[in-house]
């Protein structure tokens, strides 16, 4: 069964960090883009990190920048998220997705393949 399930998700205070999971199974990350998008608690959907393989871009929103970080393990097939410094606006549902490709912005960005669950991050102050 092709799943990304993340975790790590949970409640801190403003200025603490967090490191999100998203475990791959039934695939191998290696051949895609791990994009990491967030649901606002008022429902909103926001673009978090486009993470690209070697020849692909990687990018972020400018409200993360410089503060969180993505990566990948292709080894044990699962990508993570650095949070640092969180701010209370940070608070939302995080989901971890497999796309094609990045491109070289949002706007190109490859078509979705998997789609993750989701972990709730609250940052209160």
């Amino acid at each position: 069964q092709v799943r990304l399930v993340e975790s790590g998700g949970g409640s801190v205070q403003a200025g603490e960090s967090l490191t999100l999971s998203c475990s791959a199974t039934g695939f191998n990350l290696d051949y895609y883009a791990i994009v990491w998008f967030r649901q606002t608690p008022g429902g909103e959907w926001e673009d978090v990190v486009c993470l690209g393989n070697s020849d692909d871009n990687t990018y972020y929103s400018s409200s993360v920048k410089g503060r969180f970080a993505a990566s990948k393990n292709n080894q044990n097939n699962i990508a993570y998220l650095r949070m640092d410094d969180l701010k209370v606006e940070d608070s939302a549902i995080y989901s971890c997705n497999a796309f094609a490709y990045c491109g070289s912005s949002w706007s190109e960005i490859g078509r979705l393949e998997v789609r993750g669950q989701g972990t709730n991050v609250s940052v209160s102050s």
